[in-house]
């Protein structure tokens, strides 16, 4: 061991730099096995949904025990009402009812087209307090032709019958006055119940296009 201690050492240089040289197929092949690194979080794709002039997109199936986090992806959903709000809630019955208890909190990041107004501010007219109302993810979405909402809804552990149910979203939309708003959402649904169906709609007239997918978190 004392002559590859010694060969080692001579290839580091007097700034602590191992030299080139020293790194070479034989300095590796005659080893077994290297450490290997955890397997990153895998996607699953469960299920998509497109809108068109839709009232709601529901996910009524897939919604179990097979993850413990689902995250739903909506992409360039755009309302066919200007200043309606983008929003969901989640069933504990299969989608016959969509009114669990949320309570919830929100802000936001803002800046508009002319360069006029911007902000970071936490916006209390959007959050619910022990509430069974649809929850806001955008509010105030653009219906102009250019205008679309896109975003992530994050929900673990839907199946939980010990745990309330915990999500997050974040978003960016196309607001009705020309802002882009980044929203961030998140709170829980007060029960232990599993939650097994989720929806999505506006506040105020139908979907007009756009696109929802359903993805589970592979288990490690």
């Amino acid at each position: 061991m004392g002559s590859i201690t010694r060969s080692f050492a001579n290839n580091i240089g007097s700034s602590g730099i191992l030299s080139a040289s020293a790194v070479t197929n034989a300095t590796v092949e005659d080893v077994t096995a290297f450490g290997t690194a955890p397997s990153p979080a895998t996607l699953v794709l469960i299920s998509t949904q497109t809108a068109s002039s839709s009232a709601t997109i529901s996910f009524t199936t897939g919604l179990d025990s097979t993850y413990d986090e689902y995250i739903f992806k909506f992409i360039d959903i755009h309302p066919a009402t200007d200043s309606a709000h983008f929003e969901f809630n989640m069933s504990t019955d299969g989608g016959s009812n969509y009114n669990v208890t949320k309570t919830t909190t929100s802000f936001y990041a803002y800046h508009n087209e002319s360069d006029t107004d911007t902000a970071v501010a936490y916006t209390a007219a959007q959050d619910l307090a022990q509430s069974t109302a649809f929850q806001r993810l955008i509010p105030d979405a653009g219906n102009d032709n250019d205008q679309a909402n896109s975003g992530t809804l994050t929900i673990f552990n839907p199946s939980s019958t010990t745990y309330v149910k915990h999500f997050i979203a974040n978003s960016n939309s196309a607001h009705q006055d020309n802002y882009s708003i980044n929203w961030f959402i998140a709170g829980y649904g007060n029960t232990t119940s599993a939650v097994n169906a989720i929806q999505f709609k506006f506040s105020s007239g139908n979907i007009d296009d756009g696109i929802i997918k359903m993805y589970g978190v592979k288990k490690s």
